[in-house]
């Protein structure tokens, strides 16, 4: 049996199951929904449960997961506090966000994926953090009491450095080079979906 079959094999997978989340999302809701397990698992499975946040970690896990290994542990730390500093001011302000910087997201994460950009470390950092603030903020002004959202917080930041740190790793250790087009492939799905998002809001709008 040819190595490449096991590779093969959970990218044909990874890629089936990324194809199912986006064909059949969960209905977007603006606070936490209860699992009955207390705030830190209701903020974990928000977090697996929201592609609008899902999608961007997975695409700039990838991207730091190409650059290398360095890339991808400054992100897997990085990302994480960014996400949980800017849920917190999201908590004490409560604003409202705004659909289009999640679109912006979708589209620039997406696009430096499916274009394999190479940014330097110092880029990488400064986008880790800017979309940890961003994505944060949204969370944290749509969820409850403070002192509920910030335990919420802990279990979605949780879910945030797990799966950083499984898709940068996965990337790290691909070779084959056509397994470096199918993760790009995917960064042109999701830069594709943000694209398609922007302009349903433009037409809303």
């Amino acid at each position: 049996m040819s190595k490449r079959t096991p590779i093969r094999s959970r990218l044909l997978l990874f890629l089936a199951v990324l194809l199912l989340l986006a064909m059949f999302p969960p209905h977007a809701e603006a606070h936490l929904n209860s699992t009955g397990l207390g705030p830190v698992y209701d903020g974990l499975l928000h977090f697996l449960l929201s592609p609008e946040d899902l999608l961007p970690v997975l695409a700039l896990a990838r991207r730091a997961g190409q650059r290398g290994a360095d890339y991808g542990r400054r992100a897997m730390f990085v990302l994480p506090i960014a996400w949980f500093l800017g849920g917190l001011a999201g908590l004490v302000t409560k604003a409202s966000g705004s659909a289009a910087l999640t679109c912006i997201s979708f589209l620039l994460l997406g696009g430096l994926l499916a274009a394999n950009a190479r940014i330097s470390l110092r880029a990488t950092t400064i986008l880790a953090l800017l979309v940890g603030l961003i994505h944060g903020y949204l969370n944290g002004s749509g969820m409850g009491q403070p002192a509920t959202g910030a335990l919420a917080l802990l279990g979605l930041v949780f879910a945030v450095f797990v799966l950083v740190a499984i898709a940068a790793a996965f990337v790290v250790q691909l070779r084959q080079p056509w397994t470096r087009i199918a993760v790009r492939v995917v960064g042109s799905w999701i830069a594709a979906s943000g694209l398609l998002m922007l302009g349903w809001a433009t037409r809303k709008g």
